[in-house]
């Protein structure tokens, strides 16, 4: 089947993929309504020697840096993300989605603090609150180990909470895999329809002008059988005349 044999079916057959696109068309419609765009805000802190590190490079904490705050980092960011953090945060008021996790492709110790929500307002308020909840446990974890204040990490933050973008990816992808499978659906349905539509090859066929049809009951044998006894009867006519012109 050609391109333009289907194009014929579905002109042909439009009483059945009309209700379907405009079926397809209104559950398109439902989940771009239903599904809510998500907004993201990010921010990026790194974190610091402390003081006291830093003594030997004039104070300038950038100048000093250590596998350690790397592996710190990473221990903080397990926590960030724990039940117990999440539950901290709520109390606080960060609503939606956050998640902290080392820069990738970071070639230090940073950390992108990222907040997922539907407000803007909202995400971006979460994400400043994420990283002043995230100084206030760094600040805990080392007080725990009963570290001197001189001796402490630090945090800065080297990119603040920007802007929340709109992230359409997810509403997208819903919407053209539900457009996608209403069109598939439709033109099924319109081949289903057009192939319990169409009569059988050979049925109802008519004969061709000037022949005889041959009884359903008769075979092969019986047409042949047929086809002889005329042939006979021709011959006994021949043989007559010739016959009666004999003196």
């Amino acid at each position: 089947m050609d391109l333009a044999e289907i194009w014929r079916v579905m002109r042909r057959r439009w009483y059945v993929l009309l209700p379907g696109l405009l079926l397809t068309a209104a559950l398109t419609t439902a989940v771009h309504l239903l599904i809510p765009v998500e907004y993201q805000s990010q921010s990026t802190v790194t974190l610091l020697n402390s003081s006291k590190a830093t003594e030997a490079f004039d104070g300038n904490p950038f100048l000093s840096t250590q596998a350690s705050l790397t592996g710190m980092a990473d221990g903080l960011a397990r926590n960030l993300n724990s039940d117990g953090a999440k539950a901290d945060l709520k109390a606080l008021g960060v609503t939606g989605k956050h998640e902290v996790k080392i820069a990738d492709n970071a070639q230090g110790p940073f950390m992108w603090l990222t907040v997922t929500g539907t407000d803007p307002a909202a995400v971006l308020k979460s994400d400043e609150l994420l990283a002043s909840y995230a100084d206030k446990r760094l600040g805990e974890f080392q007080t725990q180990q009963s570290v001197a204040p001189v001796a402490m990490i630090r945090m800065a933050t080297i990119v603040p909470p920007q802007k929340p973008q709109a992230q359409t990816k997810t509403r997208l992808q819903y919407i053209v895999m539900v457009g996608a499978l209403g069109f598939v659906l439709s033109l099924v349905a319109v081949f289903f329809v057009e192939a319990r539509r169409r009569t059988p090859r050979g049925k109802d066929r008519p004969a061709p002008a000037g022949t005889q049809p041959v009884p359903a009951t008769a075979g092969p044998d019986a047409a042949t059988a047929g086809a002889t006894d005329e042939t006979m009867a021709l011959r006994t006519v021949g043989s007559g005349g010739a016959g009666a012109g004999s003196p």
